[in-house]
């Protein structure tokens, strides 16, 4: 590998992104050159939402500037491109994780796309649950996989359960033959913790709920972005993500399902564009996903969506996961190297993505962030909508900081730096 540096040799060996890979993919992002507080912007809240590149921007735009108009719904030049490019989008952001075009239902977040399954299945239909079934999710939910299950045994008298966590961060499943049974009807679980980072095992999920004939619903919020996720392979019945969160707009997100699942849901809103035959005396409804889009839909940022999976495919998502592994061992040995630092979730880096939460012995979390802010240094702060995981570890809230393909070593060293001073700043250590 003549003319590469030793680091470089390094990275590719191990798959990983080269320094100078990330840093042409930085050129693309117009925001990371910024300044803040008088330091260079060391952007590590991408769990949250991350940044778009320039082709991402472009992409929105020149659909706005060119071939802006509604879909579906005129015979006009202007109407044909512009549903051409919205089911293009579908098109090709249901072949991201597996899945053909039919099986992906537009929602413009992962929180949305997980409310419109709950609802559904608490409507009637051959899928609608009632007295006597369970529903099960786990202790490390995101509230949005959470609360909208609670709300759905509150209206149909279903009963709620959970796998709970271990203390070593990681789900256990020792229980799960007992908590998972013949009353079981979905179980609802994350890909990845936002959180504690772990990497749940899904294949021991499915196969529970499978034994049972249980759907599995899988909340793909925080692997999506930053791992291969193949629907098929992973064997789940539905999976629920948000464009913000990989490299896409805000108000875009989908609902990814088994054809077959959705042909047997009923919809849950109700109006234009989603219907068949409307009379004064009853309506008909489209097929599958139509049948769950009612209204006009966010066409101009499914574009964009599409193109930020076009930008990862050409990253490579085995090539950004190995570069996030890398940076998350990084980030969790500077975390644990300083004194009066708590690591949520496992001490070692494995099955963990490049997110590392932490408390800090005496400070806020509001107070840390603002010292990291002063240094550049833009992290989470708060319960990252997971009250309960905080609650299971005895703190109400994190300190979280995340990586991504953008993300570069200099960068977590100027984070671990800056939070070095954090105690010493309050006067504390």
């Amino acid at each position: 590998m003549s003319g590469f540096s030793t680091a470089e040799v390094d990275a590719l060996q191990h798959g990983r992104l080269t320094g100078a890979e990330v840093g042409a993919i930085r050129a693309d992002f117009p925001v990371l050159s910024r300044h803040v507080n008088g330091r260079p912007l060391v952007y590590l809240d991408s769990a949250a939402t991350s940044q778009r590149p320039v082709q991402v921007l472009d992409a929105e735009r020149s659909f706005a500037e060119a071939h802006y108009a509604a879909v579906h719904r005129g015979a006009h030049t202007l109407a044909g491109e512009a549903t051409d490019a919205f089911e293009s989008a579908r098109e090709r952001v249901a072949g991201f994780v597996g899945m053909p075009a039919e099986a992906l239902v537009w929602t413009k977040n992962a929180t949305e796309a997980l409310n419109l399954l709950a609802l559904s299945l608490s409507f009637p239909g051959p899928r609608q649950l009632g007295p006597g079934d369970e529903i099960v999710t786990t202790e490390q939910e995101h509230h949005a996989n959470l609360v909208p299950w609670q709300e759905t045994c509150a209206r149909t008298g279903a009963t709620l359960r959970y796998v709970p966590l271990g203390d070593d961060g990681r789900l256990d499943l020792s229980d799960l033959g007992s908590i998972v049974t013949e009353r079981t009807k979905v179980l609802a679980f994350s890909h990845v913790s936002n959180v504690l980072a772990t990497v749940t095992p899904v294949a021991q999920l499915v196969a529970a709920a499978r034994a049972v004939g249980a759907l599995t619903v899988l909340d793909a919020c925080q692997s999506v972005p930053h791992l291969p996720v193949s629907v098929p392979e992973l064997g789940v019945d539905a999976i629920a993500f948000s464009g913000h969160k990989m490299l896409g707009p805000t108000g875009i997100g989908a609902l990814v399902a088994r054809p077959e699942l959705l042909s047997e849901l009923p919809p849950v809103l109700t109006g234009g564009s989603m219907v068949e035959v409307v009379t004064l005396d009853g309506t008909t409804y489209r097929e599958p996903p139509q049948r769950f889009e009612a209204g006009t839909q966010p066409v101009a940022q499914a574009v964009a969506l599409a193109a930020a999976v076009d930008y990862l495919e050409k990253v490579g998502l085995q090539r950004v996961h190995a570069h996030e592994l890398h940076l998350g061992r990084l980030l969790l040995d500077g975390v644990r190297s300083v004194p009066g630092v708590r690591v949520l979730g496992p001490e070692d880096a494995e099955s963990r993505i490049g997110t590392v939460a932490f408390s800090v012995d005496g400070v806020h979390p509001h107070d840390v962030g603002q010292v990291l802010d002063d240094a550049g240094v833009a992290v989470r702060v708060g319960h990252h909508c997971a009250q309960p995981v905080h609650r299971r570890y005895g703190v109400t809230a994190s300190t979280r900081a995340s990586a991504y393909l953008y993300t570069t070593e200099a960068e977590v060293e100027t984070f671990v730096d800056a939070l070095r001073t954090v105690r010493p700043f309050f006067g504390l250590g």
